[in-house]
């Protein structure tokens, strides 16, 4: 992700990095559905639609009803190789393909690789691009509604160019070579327009604080005015407002540089009881709010809460580095832009032609080009990699080469290769590359990527939202702990929605947690959480929790929801290290640097190896993997 250098605000003041801090804290098919009953939306387009610009879900993936993200199809074979059942001699049956290079994950990652490939060693290089899922662009994942004759994009994965440090040099040409300009994105915004007057709304639960109630205007209106209006007792109103207003040193006989390494050392919830003396039943209030990498209260180090601008500190005085921040850009779809950007260059026939920044958004895509043989790039979808492993000489080539095995409707099938660049999840290459030292198996295994829900409902109108004075909510005690009115924006002629009369998509995250546990603890019970949750399931709980944000405000769920999409990833953002649950060891000895070195003619590229959930850091180690491949094979 990046940031606009000027950063303007939001419409109640609050800044893009608040805004963006606010949504990181908190699979695979599109659930359409009528108010009463589940169906897709492109069985269903009003009068005004025209059925036939309305795309076939048989051919295009990102308008497929049921779960979207890691959806039912694209796990099950890399489980089995988790749970021993390719630990032997594993047989297929050969393609007779021979590429150059075949890269295992067809996200950021790997569609950078193929490209950083392609320039090193021509165009004309063969190139298979392996992917389990039924669409392309990994976590970079476009959902798409129509209604009343009108083309609705949202974002699944992946939500912006945005990051707290700048672009690299590889990642600022790549991008500059895909026609993006991160400095254009203010033209596109509409924002401070559509949404003017709405601000961020905190929404107070029966359950937790006695009624439901929303109170709008949090962190823009004084902390005093704010709390007045919600459902608390005076003293844990007391406290809220103390925390949030209160410019005291609760570390006083501490150096600027101490109070950092102090806060590094304690979490940002033992911040608040044991030096804020904030009471304990104020606490309820910051268990759904998410700190980078949507890390929580209890696991969270205060010192990471500080630098994500939480409340406690305006009185303190404490040593930090200030971050340059690279350029915002943001997509209707998100970062499947940047993905379908990537495929425009690399497969011809999927896109009518060169492509730009905006003509992307709206820009047909024929999917039955991607993995057409007459192409040097070739995308193959739903072909899940179960082994890789070095042979000998083969009879398309004269050098050592790599098997490839990957499962494709059910059966095995294999492919060799010059180069493999992995750009899959660190945790499943171990259980698919078993030549890997032990040693980098164990490090490959040791993150714990964050899971959570990224969920888009498609509502008539947004009035209810209006009438409320919100644009965005945060839900500390809900389901889905995030709710927001997508951003809007005219970019290549897609229009989103200019009024409250006209539909639009509520995003909502949910990131599972499990309060007292060790951070990646917490991940693994998360992860469990969303893989065990059946979609009627979440379906009910979205339904009940808008019915109760909004009822207020005249929404009813059974009338006003047209469709729901829920893109789950329970193998989420990549982990960060923190100061609390992970060991001080210098850079060279950190698990994902150990985890990344290649190994013969496989190289390791995706988001884990940099241990950085952001897009330029994908692309950065998918350049790595390449140069690493042309060192295996002395072309460098």
């Amino acid at each position: 992700m990046t940031r606009q250098k000027n950063d303007a605000p939001q419409p109640d003041g609050i800044a893009r990095r608040d805004f963006i801090s606010g949504m990181t804290g908190a699979g695979l098919v599109a659930l359409a559905t009528r108010p009463a009953s589940a169906s897709a939306m492109a069985d269903t387009p009003s009068p005004a639609a025209s059925a036939a610009a309305i795309p076939d879900p048989a051919t295009y993936p990102p308008v497929r009803t049921g779960l979207r993200g890691q959806h039912p199809g694209s796990f099950e074979a890399a489980h089995a190789a988790r749970d021993g059942a390719f630990t032997g001699p594993v047989e297929a049956t050969p393609t007779g393909e021979h590429y150059d290079l075949v890269v295992v994950g067809g996200g950021i990652s790997g569609l950078s690789a193929a490209h950083f490939y392609r320039t090193a060693l021509g165009e004309e290089r063969k190139i298979l691009i392996l992917d389990n899922h039924d669409d392309f662009g990994g976590h970079a994942k476009r959902n798409e509604f129509h209604a009343d004759g009108r083309t609705i994009l949202s974002y699944g994965g992946t939500m912006s160019i945005e990051t707290p440090f700048p672009y690299s040099y590889t990642a600022k040409a790549l991008l500059a070579e895909l026609g993006i300009q991160p400095s254009s994105y203010p033209q596109y915004d509409r924002s401070k327009t559509t949404y003017a007057g709405l601000s961020r709304g905190i929404y107070f639960d029966k359950a937790t604080f006695g009624r439901d109630k929303i109170v709008p205007g949090y962190r823009s209106r004084p902390a005093a005015e704010f709390f007045a209006e919600a459902p608390l007792t005076e003293k844990v109103r007391a406290d809220l407002i103390r925390v949030h207003e209160a410019k005291v040193d609760y570390l006083p006989d501490l150096s600027p540089d101490a109070k950092a390494q102090a806060l590094k050392a304690m979490s940002y919830q033992d911040f608040l009881l044991n030096h804020v003396k904030m009471s304990k039943d104020a606490l309820p209030f910051f268990l759904g709010q998410g700190y980078r990498n949507n890390m929580r209260v209890d696991t969270c180090p205060a010192f990471m809460a500080f630098r994500a601008n939480a409340p406690g500190f305006q009185g303190m005085e404490i040593a930090h580095q200030i971050e340059a921040e690279a350029e915002h850009f943001h997509w209707p779809d998100g970062n499947a832009s940047v993905a379908r950007l990537l495929v425009a260059k690399l497969v011809p026939g999927v896109f009518p032609g060169p492509q730009t920044q905006s003509s992307i958004v709206l820009a047909p895509a024929d999917y039955s080009k991607l993995d057409d043989p007459a192409n040097p790039t070739r995308i193959r979808l739903s072909s899940i990699v179960v082994r890789t492993e070095h042979i000998g000489k083969t009879e398309q080539t004269t050098e050592k080469a790599v098997r490839v095995v990957y499962s494709h409707g059910g059966k095995n099938q294999e492919v060799t290769a010059a180069n493999v660049i992995l750009a899959c999840f660190n945790n499943i290459i171990p259980f698919i590359a078993p030549e890997i030292p032990q040693e980098q198996k164990t490090a490959l295994a040791y993150p714990s990527k964050v899971p959570l829900l990224y969920t888009n409902v498609l509502i008539r109108n947004w009035q209810a939202w209006k009438k409320l004075g919100i644009y965005m909510l945060s839900a500390p005690n809900g389901y889905h702990q995030w709710a927001t009115l997508d951003i809007p924006m005219s970019i290549g002629g897609y229009e989103s929605a200019a009024t409250p009369d006209q539909a639009v998509v509520i995003h909502m995250v949910r990131n599972p947690n499990q309060p007292g546990l060790p951070r990646k603890e917490q991940n693994r019970l998360g992860r469990w959480d969303i893989l065990n949750t059946p979609f009627e399931t979440i379906e009910s709980e979205i339904r009940g929790q808008l019915d109760a944000m909004l009822g207020a405000g005249g929404f009813q769920s059974k009338r006003d929801i047209l469709a729901i999409t829920v893109n789950r990833w329970p193998h989420g953002y990549a982990y960060t290290y923190d100061t609390l649950g992970d060991p001080a060891v210098p850079d060279a000895q950190r698990p994902h640097v150990i985890g990344r070195q290649p190994f013969g003619r496989i190289a390791i590229a995706n988001a884990d190896s940099g241990a950085s959930a952001f897009t330029n850091v994908a692309i950065d180690q998918a350049h790595r993997a390449v140069n690493e491949c042309l060192i295996s094979r002395g072309l460098t």
